[in-house]
Order: C-alpha cells, then structure tokens, then sequence
C-alpha cells in the first residue's frame, strides 16, 4: 500500500486554512483537542501505511537469496516492532472523544460532582443512590436519553434520573466492573457538545479489582478526577489506585477536589486550619508521592468545593430561581467561586495541555519511529549502491577475464597441437627405426626360445603357438626398452607443457587440482604385433632335402619364390615332395621390370628339364658326352663323393636339424611379414601418443570449459543482481523521502497544535 503525499498549492491555500483553524480554536477551547486529534489520527494513519510497506519492502530484501545481506534480521524486526507499536498508538487515537474519570471512596460525591457540571440531574446521587458500575455519559445528537449496557446494542429509553437509576439497580448483570453508557442529548448540556466524555465510577474502596479498572477504563482517559470527602483526610485505598494509575500511565492529569466543603461552614474556627492540611497533604502526594505536578502547579489541582450546593443554585437558576435561594451553608458563595474555578482550571487544562499530554508523546515517538525508518531506509540505499558497484567492477572483471581466457585458449590450442604432431611425428619415427632393427635381429630372438621339438602335427601346433607368444613378448619388451623411456619423457614433458600453459586460465582452486584431474604417469605404449595371426599362415618345410639334389641346386641358383615357379611348369615331370608355404595374400606385387630377366631363366631351364624328361636319349647322350670329357674314373669319384655326402646329410638330419632349418624358415617368413607391419606400428604407437596427449588436452579444455561457463554464469548473474539492485535502490530512496516528509508533517503538527499549546 502506497502512501498519498499531498503538496499545497500555494501559501494563500495554507493561510486560509490556518485561519479556519484558529478561528474554530477561539471559538471554544475543546475544539483546539478536537482538530488536533484528527490531525494526529491523519498522520499515523499514514505513517501506519508507511511502516507496512517498509516492512514488506524489508522482509522481501532480507529473504532474497540472489542478494547478498543489504539488510539485517534486527532492521527487519525493529520495523516490525514499529508497525505494532504504531498501530497500539493509532488504537488510542481512533478514539473520537476526550475523556474524563472520576474516582474516589463510595458516596464521596462522584456523581453529584458530574452532575454539578452538567447543570442537570443526569445521574443518579443523593441518600440511596450508590454507583454499582461504570457510568459513561456522553452526547448525542437526538433529543432522547438512552442507555447501552456492555455488550447490547439495545437502547434502553430514559427520561429521568429515577428511570436510570431503576434500570441500573434492576440490572442483575451489572458489577463493578461493567460499564453503561448514558447518551445525554448535547442540546440539554453545553459541555458535552464539544464532545467530552465523563466517566462515573463505584467506590474504589468496595473492590480489589482495580488493575483490571485501570486496563479496562483508565488506559486511554485523559484527566482524572479524584473526589475526596474534605471531612476525612486521603485514604490508602485512593493513593493505592493512583499510584498505580501512574504506573500504567505516563504523567496523568490528576485533580483533586475535596468535596461536602459546606461541612467547614459548621466550625469556622478551624477552617483554615483543615484547609491548610487537607491541601499540605493532597500537595505531598500530588508532587512527592505521583510526581505528576510541581509545588507552583499544585495549587491548580486541588479544590474545595460542595457539589451538592452547586448542583442545586445551577438546577434552580435553570427553572429561573435564584441561585442562593433554599437552604444553602454560610460561605456558599465562595465555595460557588471555588467550583467555577475548578472548571475554569479544568477547561484551561483540556484546552491548553491535554493535546500536550495527549499528542505530544506520541509525536515524538512517531518522530523517532520516522528517522529511525529514515535511517534504516538510507542505510539500505546505501548498501544496496555499494553492493551494485561491487557487482559492476566484478562483472568487468569476469568479463575481462573471459576475453582473456579466449585468447589464450586460442593460442595454446594452435600451440599444442603444434606440439602433438611434432611429438607423434617423432613417435612414429623412433618405432618404426626400432621395430626395423628388431626385425633384423628376429634370429636371435628365435634361438632364445627352447622347447620341445618334434616334426608330429600336434606338437608342432603346439611350438608355434608358444613361439609365437614368445616373439610377441621378446618383440614387445625389446621395443618397449629401446622406446618407451624416451616416449613417457617427451609424453610427460608434453602434457607438464599443455598444463602449465592452462593453468593461468583456471581458478586457483582447480589449479591445484588440476594434477589430479589429469593422470599423466599411466600411460604406456602398447605394441600389438599379433604374431599368431600374422604367422598364422606359415607352412614349414622339415622334410629332408639332399643339398645337391636337383630342387636345392634350382632353389640356390634362382631363390625360393621362382623355384616354386619354375618347377610349377614341369610338376608332371617331376614329382615334387617339399610342402611349399603359400604366398601371403598381402605381399605387395612385385614390380614388371625387376622380374624380366629372372623369367627368361625360368624359362630356359624349365625347357631344358622338359627336354631331358622326354626321353633316356637324352641321359645316355649326355653321360656319353661326359664319359669321353673327364674318363669313368673321375666319374666314379664324383659318383661316390656325391653318395657319401647324401649319407652324411641323411644321417644327420636328426630333430635338432628340423628344428634349426624350423627356426630359420620361420624367421625368414616372420621377417618378411614383420617388413610389411613396420610402418603400421609406428603409426600406431605415433596414434596411442596421440590419442593420450589429445585426452589431456581435452581435459584440461574441459576445465577451461567449466571456467568459462562459471565466468558467464556469474556475468549473468551480476547483470541479474545490478537490475534488483536498480530497483531497490529506488525503492529505498523512495521509502526514504517519504520518512522525510513523514516528519515534516509531524514537525508542522508540533508547531502547529503542541507549541501552541504552551
């Protein structure tokens, strides 16, 4: 809820308004109580509104989240603790009437005091007449008396004093503590028309419930009226009630009035002399026990006078009488003055400090209440700006941060991949160099591996496999030896390389995890050869072959791959018991221009034994030829030298022998097949390298990523907080002129009606 701010207009506005109040004011002085309070009632009002919406605005500050603290849990609270108390207060001004109680001991004269005052026999008094309740007599505008009982709205009509007084007695829910309002027509009494409420009580010696009569009727009374019997001094009982009347209350307006005065008139001799004690005694407790006036203004609250007397001169001057017709007591005229004096001192008392008593405690109060308001809402303004500028320079800074991370990134991404490829290229190199001179060096790898050997299939299956696994693992360590050492350096010496380059873009936390993060001592190169299945095709050859036989002589002369081709052409001629291994399906072709030459030789001697195998001609005309050459007996040393070597290599051709011309076929083939994988491995060791340092990489991006997505986060989140802070600011600077402006009508107000009053 918003608060209004009018604005005058002009002076001329203010002046004639001014005017208008004055003249309301000289017109009667309870009319100055009566604008006042309404005025007052304007203002908090308003500033009820105002504390409402300052502690909305608060509590809504206080409990968001996306802010940090521009307000404190005790500034919520102490506004909260504002808004009860200015509603408490706002309670006691809705009240549209001044009121007056008067409290004294059981037929001390109460009622013939108030009726003495309204000129008229309004409430019951007199021999048998006792208040049993509360009486609250106040105006009203018809031309009926009635009567309204606590908790009815029914109107019980009343003509006469004996008609009240009956309805009161016949009343069996009445107690002490009820409260029946009398409404008395304003046309018949002047000074209920200036709308003061006065308020008959019972005996306060005939009850111990006088805290709940304070709290229930005294709370919000303006001017107390104690009526004292002037032939008995002040009883405990009446200073008791009072002293806890000015407990409750702060600073009550107390008169005292020693009524049945006309008593004195009996003992004239000692008439000064009472007077001097009774008004000794009601000073001592006026000033020194209640503390409620001085000794210069006590004189001004206490009275001598005689109710009953006054009550009857102003009834017989209303029917037209002489006042001091009847009966009266000799001095009446004196104790008539001491009445009137009363009254004057009490109309002074609500015309010139009851709207102090009343109003100025509660416009100090509500003063404070607004610079209070004041300076919370300005200290939040505050804030809130302090808070905003710390947002904008962060924000920069995020955003200075997030330009320089691109850039960087940018950099080390060109950089490192510059250092990938140069490594990976280096990788593939020294592999493939090593791998080249293992290859070269397979023989004696070979002849480190010892088993069992024996020419049956089974076995032999049996020795590959193993032999197998056994290159593979002497391959693989041998590799790993000549290469992996020098790898994981440049590896480890790459990735130290690519995070200490993006460890500046990190945040110092992740920086000193970053280790962590990144594994970098787990890698090692893995050599996949798959020698069983590169061999697995390898068909040895461990039959026995006389080494000057015709095949071997064939296979020297031109190589094993075209004596396979040259004795394919004559296979019908001559029986072929070697097993030969099949060429490999992923040898390469060899070129046309290499294989000319060697063809032609195939060629010839393939004709030459396609020659000789036709027909025994040809041996007889050959061994003829040599027969006549060298003579039978060199022929015959030859023939026998030639048998002899035949038998020494058969019988040598033992297991051992097998398995030696095993091996070194194998190694042959493994060699050959290994050739072709060289450059495979290197490129697949150069890719294991890469794949590794292009993990870390992606990793430490990774974070960098995670970086740059808390920057902009936090970039969103300050242009998020700098509009709410926009808009508090506003609000609290808004809030805040209206403290302002609160207390300039709480100072006009001052001026106005409480200065005045003094």
């Amino acid at each position: 809820m918003s608060l209004v701010f009018p604005r005058p207009n002009t002076n001329a506005v203010h002046g004639k308004k001014d005017k208008r109040l004055m003249a309301e004011v000289n017109a009667s002085p309870l009319k100055h109580f009566v604008t006042a309070k309404k005025k007052i009632n304007g203002i908090f009002e308003q500033l009820g509104a105002y504390i409402k919406e300052s502690a909305s605005f608060l509590e809504d500050t206080y409990k968001n989240d996306e802010l940090d603290p521009v307000t404190t849990e005790e500034q919520v609270q102490e506004v909260r603790g504002y808004l009860a108390k200015v509603a408490g207060i706002g309670e006691v001004l809705a009240r549209r009437h001044m009121k007056v109680v008067f409290f004294g001991r059981t037929s001390n004269g109460k009622s013939s005091v108030i009726n003495a005052m309204l000129c008229d026999k309004v409430l019951p008094s007199g021999i048998g007449h006792t208040t049993n309740c509360f009486l609250r007599v106040e105006g009203t505008d018809g031309n009926e008396a009635f009567l309204l009982t606590e908790g009815s709205e029914e109107r019980k009509s009343i003509k006469t004093v004996n008609q009240l007084a009956h309805a009161l007695h016949q009343d069996e829910d009445l107690d002490a503590g009820s409260l029946v309002c009398v409404m008395w027509p304003k046309a018949k009494c002047a000074l209920l028309r200036d709308d003061l409420v006065l308020v008959d009580s019972p005996g306060i010696d005939v009850t111990t419930e006088l805290d709940s009569w304070i709290d229930k009727f005294c709370l919000d009374a303006d001017v107390f009226v104690l009526v004292a019997n002037s032939e008995s001094t002040l009883m405990q009982t009446e200073k008791s009630f009072f002293h806890k009347v000015n407990e409750r209350l702060s600073s009550p307006n107390i008169f005292i009035l020693n009524n049945r005065w006309d008593a004195s008139a009996s003992e004239p001799e000692y008439m000064e002399e009472v007077r001097r004690q009774h008004m000794e005694r009601c000073t001592n407790f006026l000033v020194d026990e209640l503390g409620v006036v001085d000794r210069a203004q006590a004189g001004d609250r206490i009275f001598f006078v005689s109710a009953k007397e006054v009550l009857q001169a102003r009834v017989q001057r209303a029917q037209g009488m002489p006042e001091a017709g009847g009966a009266l007591a000799e001095g009446f005229q004196a104790r008539m003055f001491e009445f009137q004096n009363f009254e004057r001192r009490f109309e002074e008392c609500i015309s010139q400090s009851a709207v102090k008593t009343k109003f100025e405690q509660h416009t100090v109060r509500a003063k404070q209440i607004s610079e209070a308001l004041r300076r919370i809402m300005d200290s939040v303004h505050i804030a809130a700006q302090e808070q905003r500028v710390y947002c904008l320079e962060t924000k920069e800074d995020r955003q200075d941060r997030l330009e320089f991370i691109d850039k960087q990134l940018d950099l080390l991404t060109m950089d490192c991949k510059a250092k990938i490829k140069n490594i990976t290229e280096e990788v593939e190199r020294q592999v493939s160099n090593a791998m080249a001179e293992e290859i070269r060096k397979l023989h004696v790898l070979v002849d480190d591996f010892h088993m069992d050997f024996h020419p049956s299939p089974v076995v032999l299956k049996v020795y590959k496999n193993e032999l197998h696994r056994h290159i593979e693992e002497g391959l693989g360590k041998n590799m790993s030896e000549r290469c992996s050492t020098s790898i994981t350096s440049a590896l480890q010496g790459t990735q130290t390389d690519m995070i200490e380059g993006l460890k500046p873009l990190l945040p110092s936390p992740v920086r000193e995890q970053v280790d962590k993060l990144v594994p970098r001592q787990c890698f090692s190169l893995s050599y996949d050869l798959a020698c069983d299945k590169l061999c697995s095709d390898f068909q040895e050859d461990i039959s026995f072959h006389f080494s000057l036989g015709w095949t071997m002589l064939v296979n020297r002369f031109l190589g094993p791959k075209n004596t396979r081709r040259a004795l394919m052409g004559y296979n019908d001629q001559v029986p072929r018991t070697m097993a030969l291994t099949p060429v490999s399906t992923s040898m390469p072709p060899f070129p046309q221009s290499s294989m000319t030459q060697e063809e032609l030789m195939v060629s010839m001697v393939t004709g030459l034994a396609s020659l000789t195998s036709r027909t025994s001609m040809g041996v007889l005309v050959v061994g003829g030829v040599i027969w006549k050459a060298v003579g039978w007996r060199l022929i015959a040393l030859s023939v026998g030298l030639y048998g002899l070597l035949y038998v020494y290599e058969r019988v040598t051709w033992t297991t051992k022998a097998k398995e030696r011309a095993f091996k070194r076929q194998f190694v042959d083939y493994a060699s050959e097949k290994l050739q072709l994988i060289v450059s495979y491995t290197g490129s697949n060791c150069s890719h294991q390298v890469q794949q590794e340092l292009a993990g870390v990489f992606a990793q430490l991006c990774q974070q960098v990523d995670v970086t740059r997505q808390n920057l902009e986060d936090e970039i969103t989140d300050m242009n998020s907080k700098i509009e709410l802070l926009d808009s508090l600011q506003s609000k609290a600077k808004l809030l805040r002129n209206k403290a302002g402006w609160l207390d300039s009508e709480l100072n006009m107000f001052t001026q106005q009606y409480l200065h005045h009053s003094k």
